[in-house]
C-alpha cells in the first residue's frame, strides 16, 4: 500500500489512496486537486523529498468544498469587576478524497 506525506494550507498530511483529509478551505472552483509529495512510502522503499519528490502526483477529489468545523468558544471573565467577554469561531473546512498516487 502506497502512502504519501502532502502539505496542505500549511499542514502535513499522511495518505494513502481511499482516504478521506479534511483541510482548511482550499479557494478553488476544481472537482479535482493535485499535490507534489514530500515524501512516497510503499512496502520496501520509502522516497524522501527535497523539498519535493519529483515525478510523483497526487490527485485529490473535492467531496465538499465549504463547511464549517466545530465551534470554538473564547471567554473572558473576571469576577466581581462586570467584566464577562464571549467570542466565538467556526472555521471553514475542505474535504479530499485521495484518488490516486503516481
Amino acid at each position: 500500500m502506497k502512502k504519501a506525506v502532502i502539505e496542505v494550507s500549511g499542514t502535513q498530511h499522511i495518505v494513502a489512496e481511499g482516504d478521506t483529509i479534511i483541510v482548511n478551505l482550499l479557494e478553488t472552483d476544481k472537482k479535482s486537486v493535485k499535490f507534489t509529495p514530500l515524501m512516497v512510502a510503499d512496502g520496501k522503499n520509502t522516497v524522501v523529498g527535497t523539498p519535493e519528490v519529483s515525478g510523483v502526483e497526487v490527485t485529490a477529489e473535492v467531496v465538499d468544498a465549504d463547511s464549517q468545523g466545530d465551534k470554538v468558544m473564547a471567554i473572558r471573565y473576571k469576577s466581581k469587576k462586570r467584566v464577562h467577554k464571549v467570542r466565538g469561531h467556526r472555521q471553514r473546512l475542505t474535504t479530499l478524497k485521495i484518488s490516486s498516487i503516481k
